[in-house]
């Protein structure tokens, strides 16, 4: 019987640790590419777990492409996991940090869809079970990167005096930020809004600025979330287009659809858009547009807040 030799003290969940033992075994060519790992049942004997253990440890196997399963046979190694090999004279210290960077790296080139904790332990070469030892899941570290994303921002000291400056400061900053990090707007939502420190300096930003204006508690944070997500909404459009150049799909410019618009214009249906059109010549800028809808919500705050002052 194979038991555990894991230490008491060691910090993974047992479903991980189990996990982590068979791919170790797998890793060391115990286990080949389709051989038969232990089953639920088999773990629940070997390891003295709960079925619902069990099938977790399966479960985390087939997420991170270690195993497969076919039909009539069972569960099966999909190919030999060994630990990628390091460069040479490289020296990766794992940390936290390290697995964040490294998955913001990723995120960064080639979005947020080819992340996953296998990919990487392959980018820092090691075992993708050693990452579980400082980032309890991939859900967890997405919002690590997304924390340290927004941890990039240098507010500046001493901060505006008045609550407009303040908050332009905000918006800019983090406009600049999905700038440079696209896929931030797909690791976070404001209707499920996780504790992250970085991302709460922000909030404490942007909460302060409305101290002595006599808001009551709720407008203050709906009013944040509102500039916030005014912010992220705009920068959805930061992210389409970073997924449309990775695809290889040429992004046509507003001017060379021009044509196409002039067509439907002619129709007689869009009376006001065919006058408006002729009027002006429009070149569509997406922080001309990002700018334009923050000083009118900013207006809009203005126009709110005009009795209280």
């Amino acid at each position: 019987m194979r038991t555990s030799t894991a230490d008491p003290a060691d910090p993974l969940p047992p479903y991980l640790r189990i996990a982590g033992e068979i791919q170790e075994r797998i890793s060391s060519g115990e286990l080949r590419a389709g051989d038969r790992v232990p089953s639920a049942r088999q773990i629940t004997k070997q390891w003295g777990v709960a079925i619902a253990t069990a099938t977790k440890v399966l479960a985390v196997l087939r997420q991170e492409g270690v195993v497969r399963a076919v039909p009539g046979v069972g569960t099966v190694v999909d190919t030999p996991q060994a630990a990628p090999p390091r460069e040479h004279g490289r020296e990766t210290e794992l940390t936290a940090a390290s697995i964040v960077h490294a998955g913001m790296a990723i995120a960064d080139a080639e979005g947020l869809a080819a992340l996953s904790m296998r990919r990487v332990a392959a980018e820092l070469g090691v075992p993708t079970m050693s990452l579980y030892r400082h980032v309890g899941s991939k859900d967890q570290l997405v919002l690590l990167m997304a924390d340290e994303a927004f941890g990039s921002a240098e507010f500046p000291d001493p901060p505006p005096a008045g609550w407009r400056e303040r908050l332009e400061v905000l918006a800019r900053l983090q406009w600049a930020m999905y700038h440079r990090h696209p896929w931030v707007v797909a690791a976070l939502w404001v209707s499920e809004p996780e504790p992250a420190p970085k991302l709460l300096a922000h909030t404490e930003w942007a909460v302060h600025a409305f101290d002595d204006l006599g808001l009551d508690p709720d407008s203050v944070i709906y009013a944040h979330v509102s500039l916030f997500s005014y912010v992220r909404g705009i920068a959805v459009n930061l992210e389409l287009e970073a997924g449309i150049r990775r695809a290889g799909t040429p992004v046509v410019p507003w001017d060379a659809r021009e044509p196409e618009y002039e067509q439907f214009l002619a129709s007689g249906r869009y009376p006001t858009l065919a006058s408006l059109n002729e009027r002006n010549d429009f070149q569509f800028d997406i922080d001309r547009l990002f700018e334009f809808g923050l000083h009118r919500l900013l207006d809009g705050f203005a126009a709110f807040m005009a009795p209280r002052d």
